[in-house]
């Protein structure tokens, strides 16, 4: 409102000034005077606007400030009434829990009473006890004649002379059920160790025949004084069978690699036709850098067959030594790459990922290249060797369990058993000698003779299957299908040769086909 008065003010001295100038004109100065009256006029007509609106403005500002004070105490107040009933809910819990203290230690002070009660009823009744024990003991002491200590040294006494004589028979009996099972022990042990190491097993791993051009190369294999055929035995580490066999000499070792050195150092000694102990070392650094070259080569490719590409070295080098080891006439690293493929097809239709079956099986018989060297099921050895060179758990685990050395945990374990089995039953794929292969027949014969009602029994088909004649007097329809469970359960768990057995009971005209 000032402002506005001051231009007014200004407006009005600016017209003032300019008439006073003009004054000379007094047209001029007839317009001036009409041109200030419209400015004064102006000027109220501003004022009084300015002072309306002015009005307006304070009155709405009062109205919006007492909107705003009614707001805030409307708000106070509710907070208020919600702080109000908070307090009277937190004043209602304690009171609450006052009362229930309150009772509960009015229960504590009542049990507190009873417990004070028994405790003096007992008191009571031990100092009554204690009493009677005394005056017992008392009477006792004069009865028997004989102090505490007496009576007490002279049970002690008896109870010693019984226990030692109860020991004594103990011990007796103890040692003679432990010397009567260490004795079958022993007998068991040996007897199995003769068995696994017959001739006619042990000869079909550990002998490889050399074919030479005639009996007269079997003097100078030997050597003057022998001297040939000592420095080849100490350098090889291999034994040099000569016989009466004509044109064939004989390397035996348990070490295939040994034995595949040996054999071509011996050829090449052969070839070249000059025999004595410096060529023969010369001739085996040669065949030993060859024979390792081949393990390398056959390592890599049976890795590369099997999609393979980050074994060990050290890996490598014991799979690629399998070239020369042989189970039952076939080929071990031939079998662990079928394995191999075995276990990633079967991975494959089971939704599996196929990368850790397939390592699985081609490592799996890791320890057929090192079991002349260390004791233990090759299963073990291979886990052994596996676990050593970094593979992973649960690749070691299914090496481990591939013969149930331990107990298969995961598909994988199985993975690999089911296709070592495959691999191993194919038609031949293995075979063993017509010793061997009598025994079994044999034996398949002779446990199911052993049964009750048996008339006869017949072995066919290779072995792979069991015809069994019953008396249809003794042997029922029923009897024939427990029985024929009994013989087949009977060969599972007595003999181990891969492939089933048919087992067939026959009664009459009926036929009861169990196979195992």
């Amino acid at each position: 409102m000032e402002i506005m008065v001051g231009v007014l003010g200004l407006v009005v001295g600016a017209v003032g000034s300019y008439i006073y100038s003009n004054s000379k004109n007094n047209a001029r100065v007839r317009v001036a005077d009409q041109q200030i009256e419209s400015a004064r006029e102006q000027a109220e007509r501003i004022a009084q606007e300015a002072q309306t609106q002015a009005e307006t403005t304070r009155k709405a500002a009062v109205l919006e400030a007492k909107e705003e004070i009614l707001r805030l105490k409307q708000e106070s107040e509710e907070e208020e009434k919600r702080r109000k009933g908070e307090l009277q809910r937190m004043e209602n819990r304690i009171m609450q829990r006052e009362e229930s203290l309150d009772h509960r230690n009015d229960a504590l002070d009542r049990r507190e009473e009873q417990v004070s009660k028994m405790q003096s009823s007992v008191d009571k009744r031990r100092n009554e006890v204690e009493s009677l024990y005394a005056q017992q003991e008392a009477e006792l002491e004069r009865i028997s004649a004989l102090t505490r200590e007496d009576a007490h040294k002279e049970i002690l006494d008896r109870v010693r002379a019984e226990t030692i004589r109860d020991e004594a028979q103990i011990l007796r009996e103890s040692e003679q059920r432990v010397r009567a099972q260490a004795d079958k022990t022993a007998r068991e042990i040996v007897s199995t160790a003769i068995q696994r190491c017959a001739a006619d097993q042990a000869g079909e791993i550990t002998v490889t025949s050399v074919h030479i051009p005639s009996d007269d190369l079997k003097g100078r294999i030997i050597g003057r004084e022998g001297r040939n055929i000592r420095t080849f035995e100490q350098v090889t580490g291999v034994t040099l069978v000569i016989d009466d066999t004509p044109e064939t000499v004989i390397l035996s070792s348990f070490s295939p690699v040994r034995r595949e050195t040996a054999r071509v150092t011996l050829e090449n000694l052969i070839a070249d036709g000059r025999i004595h102990p410096a060529r023969i070392e010369e001739m085996y650094r040669k065949a030993e850098r060859l024979v390792n070259e081949r393990i390398q080569e056959a390592g890599e490719q049976a890795a590369f067959d099997a999609g393979i590409h980050d074994l060990h070295p050290e890996l490598i080098k014991t799979l690629g030594s399998l070239r020369y080891r042989t189970s039952f006439g076939q080929n071990v690293l031939q079998h662990s790459v079928q394995v191999s493929a075995l276990c990633g097809l079967m991975a494959s239709e089971l939704g599996l990922d196929e990368a850790p079956a397939k390592r699985a099986g081609l490592l799996h018989d890791l320890g057929k290249a090192i079991d002349h060297e260390v004791e233990g099921p090759h299963a073990v050895t291979g886990a052994d060797l596996a676990r050593r060179y970094g593979e992973r758990p649960a690749i070691v685990h299914a090496i481990e369990a591939h013969h149930a050395d331990v107990e298969a945990t995961s598909v994988l374990d199985v993975l690999v058993q089911a296709a070592d089995a495959i691999s191993a039953a194919r038609p031949g794929a293995r075979r063993e000698s017509a010793e061997a292969y009598i025994k079994r027949l044999e034996k398949l014969e002779e446990i199911s003779n052993a049964h009750d009602g048996v008339e006869r029994t017949y072995a066919m088909q290779a072995g792979r299957e069991l015809h069994v004649m019953v008396e249809p007097s003794k042997v029922s329809d029923a009897q024939a299908t427990v029985l024929a469970h009994e013989i087949a359960t009977q060969i599972e768990d007595e003999m181990e040769y891969p492939g089933q057995v048919r087992v067939v009971v026959i009664r009459e005209s009926r036929a009861v086909d169990i196979a195992k």
